[in-house]
């Protein structure tokens, strides 16, 4: 890992940054005449985006790829990626689709497409002083985004990706229902130590993923394809946290609205509260991104070797150096 360059401390990760961080939603390429001549000069994406970015200062910052969930929206995670931003990041979460069935591959190559448009279309679509740097470029995923995020990183997405990414965080990421029962295409091998990705990872548990919230429902992260076989299958360097008391969803902005946003609330167990796993994850996200992405790892350390700042309790902390 680079040496720490900055004056930075472990707690400030889990607060809003210093930047103010802005939403902007973009419609993909097929969109009406209305909507694209609001955005003439930039190349429209092949999928609907939001996209977080600090507003309030010039100058160049790192990019994140986020994939959201299984049939989630990108919105949800509005609080989450804001948080992310505002410590200096862009932050680009397509929506990949609106319904789906089990079959993964579209996604993958529909974030594949997303990622190789970002060279030509990024930059078009923020301010003139903010600068996305794609030489710094990362990828993210939750649940089945998760997984998503991984296949692409291995290389599973039919188009070759144009960008190579610098590092790579699973957010409590799932590969199906159960061992023998994974989503197409499969992404665990159940082999240790297998993922051959020349990249840095961070992998994010929930502790009461896999968990049912009712007998009705399946976990929403069963053991056999959830974070801790993700983890298990990581090369060095990679970093796993697990929060104990929190859920698979507990993520999200707390409010989500909609069917699928009140089923938000009712398909996982939940923890007493989603601001506290929110700002966990985010600070992770900016922990480890500031680490392999700016050489500061004074944050990431700080996790490792005195993990009580975090705003909640960790049930697991291991690190492969």
């Amino acid at each position: 890992m680079p040496p720490s360059c900055f004056p930075t401390t472990a707690s400030d990760v889990f607060e809003i940054g210093k930047y103010k961080a802005e939403l902007r939603r973009v419609e993909a390429s097929a969109t009406s005449p209305a909507a694209t001549a609001s955005c003439a000069t930039a190349d429209r994406p092949p999928k609907p985006l939001l996209i977080a970015f600090p507003a309030d200062a010039p100058g160049e910052f790192p990019v994140l790829v986020f994939l959201h969930g299984y049939l989630l929206y990108n919105s949800f995670y509005s609080q989450l990626i804001r948080h992310v931003s505002s410590h200096g990041f862009v932050v680009v979460a397509p929506q990949l689709y609106t319904v789906a069935g089990p079959d993964t591959t579209d996604e993958i190559n529909s974030a594949a497409a997303t990622t190789n448009w970002l060279p030509r279309g990024l930059a078009g679509l923020l301010p003139p002083q903010v600068r996305p740097n794609l030489a710094k470029l990362a990828v993210a995923g939750h649940s089945r985004g998760g997984k998503a995020a991984f296949a692409l990183a291995l290389g599973k997405s039919a188009t070759p990706l144009a960008l190579p990414f610098s590092a790579l965080l699973g957010i409590d990421p799932v590969d199906g229902m159960d061992k023998g029962k994974q989503t197409p295409p499969p992404v665990l091998t159940y082999a240790p130590r297998s993922f051959d990705l020349g990249m840095p990872v961070v992998v994010v548990g929930s502790g009461l993923g896999e968990v049912r919230k009712n007998p009705l429902f399946p976990a929403c992260a069963p053991r056999g394809v959830n974070h801790a076989d993700f983890f298990a299958e990581c090369r060095p360097p990679a970093c796993y946290f697990v929060a104990e008391k929190y859920g698979h969803l507990d993520m999200l902005d707390d409010e989500t609205e909609g069917l699928r946003g009140k089923a938000t609330y009712c398909l996982c167990k939940n923890g007493r509260a989603r601001e506290p796993m929110r700002r966990f994850v985010g600070g992770v996200v900016v922990a480890f991104l500031r680490a392999y992405l700016e050489g500061d790892d004074a944050a990431l350390m700080g996790l490792r070797d005195g993990h009580e700042v975090a705003p909640v309790e960790l049930q697991k902390v291991e690190f492969l150096p």
